[in-house]
């Protein structure tokens, strides 16, 4: 028995290279999964919006006040999803001309220590 190895042998969890913690798991799938969940919450919502709006302005019956309600609501509907997806659409152009990559800021890597 060698008297060198009483403890064993120690590895350091901080030789090699960082890894990349991003698509994999921890705080960034965490925050990207909310985001993906209230992005769909927020087309289900517009869609029961244009339903109701629809059955608002068949319902109507000649009435300007509920037509021009059923409109607004419509239009806001309208609206709302535009600013949704422009937000997607801005968010990759800015990350393109700034970074070179539409999906860098989309889906960000947190690079840190391997554990």
């Amino acid at each position: 028995m060698p008297t060198d190895d009483i403890v064993g042998t120690v590895t350091s969890p901080l030789t090699g290279a960082y890894r990349t913690i991003g698509a994999g798991g921890g705080i960034v799938l965490f925050f990207s999964n909310i985001l993906r969940l209230v992005f769909v919450f927020a087309g289900i919502y517009a869609f029961l919006n244009f339903i109701v709006a629809g059955f608002g302005y068949m319902t109507a019956a000649g009435d300007s006040k509920a037509l021009s309600a059923a409109w607004n609501r419509i239009v806001q509907s309208m609206l709302g999803l535009v600013i949704i997806v422009s937000s997607f659409a801005l968010t990759a152009l800015v990350s393109q001309l700034i970074f070179g990559d539409p999906t860098i800021i989309l889906n960000p890597k947190i690079y840190g220590p391997t554990p």
